[in-house]
């Protein structure tokens, strides 16, 4: 990763071993078997994923990558319209909050039944959501405004908070807010039985198969008595199927094998652009950005100067150009479309201010200084940086060693006990879990021991006071939110050096062309709802 070719050099390349293997249509792709096949009731939707699908099959903290399939096997009260920008019912039929926005109303569909048999109801959603809270996973802190719950009728949910929050909004996040059987299990352990691919949910589909480090690692099947019925057309089985080369998805794709190609790098996007017919694209700005986590620990980067050297050694804009559309400029932690976003915090770069932090710091011909960072194996943008960012540290006598990683791996490495033994700069992905920008600054930049995605390891008494008074400042002072959040930006980038955010990420998928009703909302990030799609010739 260090040595940089020319930017066209590099993309000839890719572009060149990708036709490469296209043309060679008839060579060995592993576990290949039509995927596509189309008619009401007996096709099969497979989703091609660069990373492992699952990481928690718990549906009260399961917190990563299997949001694809879980999306489509569980649902929330409510579901939040990305086009829209509203929040529309999904197993609540409406709802209403008082004047003060303390006490919330949800009236419940009926003869919703979960997987299990068992009617979804009032008390069945009263226990899933408090199970959730109990558990105080990941995700779980999206409830932290509830200070109870009542089921005063079967289809009615009632809710008491603490104080003012948005329960309609909050209640359609994408973690978290599921509703499931918390009696699926009978006598055995819930968090067990559900850690062996077992599901309680109440979606179109249910889980059939989970085979861990296989290539198709996830099957589902439809539930005949799915509350939103199987009138005409539909995907009867949905598989997902783990790809971590982009060439190989890209073929498969074309060979018919997989219905849907989560991201493309933009010389395949704009190939498969013109394969109208074959092939459809879908190109939707996400609320997700990539971010560069800086050690605060332990190592190197425990000096401020040489975090700000390396923001100073990335060059943004080269990047970006690299990728020629498929990504946009991140210019703070908070996408375009959320409360605090802001648009002076980009990065740009100037190697001579890294040259002179470096020295300040005591790194330099006579100190050598050598750099760990860890990234997602088979994602090309991330490569890509990685690249880039290894040629402009080695202008500066600076080592990077970039290792990419499946997610579980780099995600383990990141949260070892053993400090040493974690990465100088670890490269990830962040989205809300609902529209709103809390999860960031909660998840990434709040301290908490032992680690779990907080990877710059940052412990600040006075940010972390600051990032728990945002969920009731957002409920009750819109403006001083905004300002909240958008000096929490500014301490965290340019103050502190703990973070570099990188770009924002188009969506840029590949499609069968049979698959008809395909919308991309990105407050699910990068969820096929396949009940809403259908099979088409």
């Amino acid at each position: 990763m260090r040595s940089l070719r020319p930017i066209s050099t590099v993309i000839a390349a890719a572009v060149a071993a990708t036709l490469a293997l296209t043309a060679c249509s008839g060579g060995e792709v592993r576990g290949g078997g039509g995927g596509n096949s189309s008619g009401g009731g007996n096709a099969t939707f497979v989703y091609a994923s660069n990373l492992d699908v699952v990481t928690d099959w718990d549906p009260g903290t399961s917190y990563s990558n299997e949001i694809i399939a879980m999306q489509n096997v569980y649902e929330s009260l409510t579901k939040y319209n990305s086009k829209t920008q509203e929040v529309e019912p999904r197993l609540a039929t409406d709802w209403k909050s008082t004047a003060d926005g303390k006490e919330w109303t949800f009236n419940l569909r009926s003869g919703v039944t979960f997987h299990s048999g068992r009617a979804m109801d009032a008390t069945a959603a009263k226990e899933a959501i408090e199970r959730t809270i109990s558990l105080k996973g990941g995700p779980a802190y999206i409830w932290d405004s509830v200070a109870s719950i009542e089921a005063p009728k079967p289809t009615q949910l009632v809710f008491h908070l603490k104080y003012a929050a948005p329960l309609d909004l909050i209640s359609s996040s994408a973690y978290a807010a599921y509703i499931y059987d918390t009696k699926a299990a009978g006598s055995a352990d819930l968090t067990e039985w559900f850690g062996k691919g077992n599901d309680a949910g109440t979606g179109p589909y249910k889980v059939t198969e989970w085979a861990k480090g296989q290539e198709t690692e996830v099957k589902l099947a439809a539930y005949p008595d799915y509350w939103g019925g199987w009138k005409g057309d539909h995907y009867d089985k949905v598989e997902y199927r783990v790809t971590p080369e982009l060439t190989t998805a890209w073929q498969l794709l074309q060979r018919g094998d997989v219905s849907f190609v989560e991201r493309l790098n933009p010389q395949l996007f704009d190939e498969a652009k013109k394969q109208k017919g074959s092939l459809q694209t879908s190109s939707t700005p996400s609320f997700q950005n990539l971010l560069a986590l800086f050690n605060t620990a332990h190592g190197p980067m425990t000096d401020v100067r040489v975090r700000e050297a390396v923001q100073k050694a990335i060059d943004e804009k080269g990047l970006l150009s690299a990728l020629k559309g498929a990504d946009s400029p991140a210019t703070g932690l908070v996408p375009t479309g959320l409360l605090g976003s802001t648009g002076d915090l980009g990065l740009t770069q100037d190697m001579s201010a890294a040259k002179a932090l470096l020295a300040q710091a005591g790194y330099g011909p006579n100190k050598p200084l050598t750099l760990e960072m860890t990234y997602a194996q088979g994602d090309d943008d991330q490569q890509l940086f990685a690249t880039l960012l290894g040629s402009a540290l080695d202008q500066l006598g600076v080592k990077l060693n970039a290792k990419p990683l499946q997610w579980n791996a780099q995600w383990e490495r990141g949260k070892s006990a053993d400090p040493a033994a974690r990465q100088d700069i670890f490269v990830m992905y962040w989205y809300p879990d609902y529209a709103d920008p809390y999860s960031w600054f909660l998840n990434v930049f709040r301290s908490a021991e032992p680690p779990s995605f907080n990877l710059t390891y940052l412990k600040d008494p006075a940010i972390d006071a600051t990032i728990d008074s945002l969920p009731q400042l957002t409920a009750s002072d819109r403006p001083a939110a905004e300002k909240a959040y958008q000096d929490l930006q500014q301490q965290l980038i340019k103050e502190k050096a703990v973070v570099a955010p990188l770009y924002v990420q188009q969506y840029q998928r590949a499609l069968s062309g049979q698959v008809q009703g395909y919308v991309d909302n990105p407050a699910y990030p990068n969820v096929v709802f396949a009940h809403d799609v259908t099979p088409g010739g």
